[in-house]
């Protein structure tokens, strides 16, 4: 018998859920978080969630240690994923400061989350449409599922404004958001269900003038074991 906290359906699937709902309950009853209408999507966001001060301090973290983003899938097309990225030490005060912050401000466990991953864009660099959860089909599917399981919630904090472009696609949805320094996003890649959802694909729209400054935190179904 398959042990259900890494199957991938059934009670696996409900806890999802579970975690689903727990943070839908408590953004939903945050008067400083919006709702952003989407069909079938959950999607969050909330202005001024990091100070100027804060995200400076960030995009310079990120300036000493970026280097050429890859794609998780280790697909060979250069021009999918143009940015330059970093994973930040989770023993700095701040990142420290701030994942306990999205942490807080969720309900999500914090032992679930990933690392806070910094991205850095300038003209012309994107991000095409992917997925942040993990396709079940992939090749890297069981080592994921043995370190955490499924991604569950995102949550994008932009550091910088942007001049012209560096939007947040979500194509299924039809919509897209401009980056607003210290603003946070947080969204749920999963369907009600705990499956993923393809809804919540998106992109990072290139720049087209100026920079583009970001983190994200990725948070499983579980203990996150890197």
């Amino acid at each position: 018998m398959s042990d259900p906290i890494i199957d991938d359906g059934g009670v696996a699937s409900a806890h999802r859920a579970r975690i689903g709902q727990t943070v839908r309950s408590r953004l939903d009853r945050n008067p400083l978080v919006s709702r952003i209408e989407a069909q079938d999507f959950e999607i969050y966001g909330r202005h001024d969630f990091l100070s100027a001060q804060e995200c400076a301090d960030l995009r310079s973290q990120i300036d000493a240690q970026a280097q050429p983003s890859t794609l998780f899938a280790g697909s060979a097309n250069p021009d999918y994923r143009t940015s330059h990225s970093c994973h930040l030490n989770h023993h700095d005060p701040l990142v420290l400061g701030v994942s306990d912050r999205i942490a807080a401000l969720t309900g999500i466990d914090p032992a679930t989350g990933e690392t806070l991953q910094g991205q850095r864009y300038t003209a012309g660099q994107e991000y095409k449409v992917h997925c942040d959860y993990f396709p079940v089909t992939a090749d890297y599917w069981p080592r994921m599922r043995a370190t955490g399981g499924q991604r569950c919630w995102t949550a994008m904090i932009y550091l910088s404004p942007v001049e012209a472009g560096g939007e947040t696609h979500f194509p299924h949805c039809e919509f897209m958001v401009p980056p607003r320094e210290g603003m946070i996003l947080i969204w749920n890649n999963l369907d009600n269900n705990g499956a993923p959802n393809p809804q919540s694909v998106h992109a990072a729209r290139p720049v087209e003038q100026g920079s583009k400054y970001v983190v994200t935190k990725w948070y499983r179904e579980r203990a996150w074991t890197p």
